[in-house]
């Protein structure tokens, strides 16, 4: 299926958020996600499916000051 990933159009195989996040390598990274522009909690991943033209966002966190 056809997602957008951080704004960039993507073909994925995965069905679920946590399945795109590790078959686009974040499976293992703390990050932050959000799913056509809602906060997606690290909890609900696995269970959210994807559709076809899904927005998903993934943010990492930013050391500095």
């Amino acid at each position: 299926m056809r997602i957008e990933v951080n704004g960039e159009p993507r073909d994925i195989a995965a069905t679920t958020v946590a399945g795109a996040l590790s078959e686009l390598g974040w499976g293992e990274a703390r990050v932050a996600t959000a799913l056509n522009g809602e906060f997606l909690p690290s909890a609900a991943r696995a269970e959210q499916p994807l559709r076809d033209g899904d927005r998903l966002e993934v943010l990492a966190p930013m050391q500095g000051g």
